[in-house]
């Protein structure tokens, strides 16, 4: 079985060299694929160990998590109602145990056309043992502008479960720049927030030439959430993502070297 500490540490420098393809694989232990492993779970019992899973890593450290928490079905639900097939690939952002990912493979979206940013090296272990085909990548978000994650490919949409009121500006701001660098022209950024105002404030927006589209609330989540459509409706491309935005240069916010790459069926390491 793998473990936390099989992830190594990468620095956004080193991210900025490769793409997910280009990185030594290391298989995973055979006995994953077994009766019992999580996909085939009954659903119930899933979203019980999801609670559980996220609870216990919210106490650890509540500040990186923002919920105590995972989003509930309904939240996922509404999340991911304008998602379509067509509309892959399709990144997310702060996977954590998987709700917003079961959901969008709900929505018809292949495990191989998914993309799952997860900065904790436990949540990214489970994503990937759960979704054995996705691309699990264990990093800070802040990170996304210097990877390619689908080689030669723009995603149609990133969906966020992100606590982006959380963090400070500067660093939401290079996560969106970071994201819409990697969306298609007429992609859209989906992030849920748990506040009465939209999830980016309207300077960082306004700068960056997005809006916010409020899509759906929903009051049985734990806390009641809305949801928000960014989008770029006045570019016909995405937007650039430049060498000033670097969060690997000075800026306000730390940024220790995030773990390692967790790729489909194999573990993908730095050194």
């Amino acid at each position: 079985m793998v473990s936390d500490a099989d992830c190594a540490p990468i620095t956004l420098r080193d991210a900025s060299r490769y793409s997910c393809n280009q990185i030594a694989s290391v298989s995973r232990d055979t006995d994953l694929a077994g009766p019992e492993t999580p996909s085939t779970l009954n659903p119930a019992i899933l979203s019980t160990m999801d609670w559980l899973s996220f609870f216990l890593h919210w106490l650890s450290d509540p500040r990186q998590i923002g919920a105590v928490a995972p989003s509930s079905q309904a939240l996922a639900a509404v999340m991911t109602a304008e998602i379509a097939p067509e509309i892959a690939p399709v990144i997310e952002l702060g996977a954590g145990s998987g709700a917003l990912t079961q959901a969008l493979l709900d929505r018809g979206i292949p495990q191989q056309r998914l993309a799952l940013i997860e900065q904790s090296p436990r949540f990214a272990v489970a994503l990937s043992e759960r979704f054995p085909d996705t691309r699990v990548l264990c990093v800070d978000a802040v990170a996304l502008g210097f990877i390619d994650v689908f080689p030669g490919e723009r995603a149609g949409a990133v969906v966020s479960g992100l606590p982006l009121r959380l963090m400070p500006a500067n660093k939401v701001s290079v996560i969106l720049a970071s994201a819409f660098a990697r969306l298609r022209p007429g992609g859209a950024f989906y992030q849920f927030t748990y506040g009465l105002r939209p999830p980016v404030p309207g300077r960082i927006l306004e700068r960056l030439g997005l809006t916010a589209t409020l899509i759906g609330r929903t009051l049985v989540n734990i806390p009641p959430a809305a949801v928000y459509r960014i989008a770029s409706p006045r570019l016909e491309r995405p937007l650039a993502f430049h060498p000033k935005h670097d969060p690997t240069q000075s800026t306000p916010f730390e940024h220790r070297g995030a773990p390692s790459f967790v790729h489909g069926s194999d573990r993908r390491f730095l050194s």
